[in-house]
């Protein structure tokens, strides 16, 4: 009973947070790895797990995501589905030795570049520098490690976002979970087709997290931007330090 109330609520709660912020599987991965489910087995369960939460928290940030051209939303789902289809296959020929000790520092390194985002900005344009076209070539990075590492995903993106320009929140908040349901989807099936997700665990998740991917979208609008990126760079320093801790 602790093992599946563990699993419903680190869903619920991941759904939630990358909704609001990304870093869901902050707390699925580790939840996972709790219950014993093997390193990277687990990053793949967690993949699984908060997948519907995107798709919730997609519904919930619809207009937003309506009012970008369609050529450029088109352009970020081809770059988005070549990104993780590349990244969820490195995952599948990666040890879980190897995958242990590199964790922690992609959790450290997405967590501060998004602490300095507006920092980076800002001095981008004091020296006339357009970061705008570095969108593509930076979404298709961030794919990969999203389809190779699902944790920090939703840092990432907004870090990407925040370098190269965009400044609304809501809609940054929207093309994030749009791209990650996008590579996560084509990841999915790559480690559905692998035989590496622990099935019983992730549908549980998958439950949990899409109600409150839902709910959590509407918890975003309603937070400032200064309260969300606090949330995000909270929650990345804590669990970079947990996983150095466990490395």
């Amino acid at each position: 009973m602790i093992y599946y109330l563990l699993l419903v609520a680190a869903g619920f709660l991941a759904g939630g947070l990358n909704a609001i912020a990304g870093g869901g599987s902050f707390l699925t991965f580790p939840a996972l790895v709790y219950a014993g489910v093997p390193i990277v087995s687990a990053n793949a369960t967690s993949a699984v797990a908060v997948f519907p939460g995107y798709l919730g928290a997609v519904a919930g940030f619809r207009p937003e995501i309506a009012s970008v051209e369609r050529v450029m939303l088109v352009k970020l789902i081809v770059v988005s589905l070549a990104g993780g289809l590349a990244g969820s296959l490195l995952l599948l020929v990666t040890s879980n030795h190897t995958f242990k000790i590199l964790v922690p520092w992609l959790l450290l390194f997405s967590t501060l570049l998004f602490a300095t985002g507006d920092y980076m900005v800002a001095w981008s344009k004091s020296r006339n520098l357009q970061l705008d076209k570095f969108l593509m070539p930076g979404v298709f990075v961030v794919s990969v490690y999203g389809g190779y590492f699902n944790g920090g995903l939703g840092i990432m993106l907004m870090a990407l976002f925040a370098v190269v320009g965009m400044r609304g929140m809501n809609l940054m908040n929207g093309l994030k979970n749009g791209v990650s349901v996008i590579l996560s989807a084509i990841s999915v099936a790559t480690f559905a087709w692998a035989g590496i997700v622990q099935w019983r665990a992730a549908v549980i998740m998958m439950v949990a997290a899409t109600v409150g991917g839902y709910l959590g979208a509407f918890a975003a609008k309603a937070l400032s931007r200064r309260a969300i990126k606090a949330l995000i760079v909270i929650v990345g320093l804590v669990m970079s330090a947990v996983f150095f801790y466990e490395a």
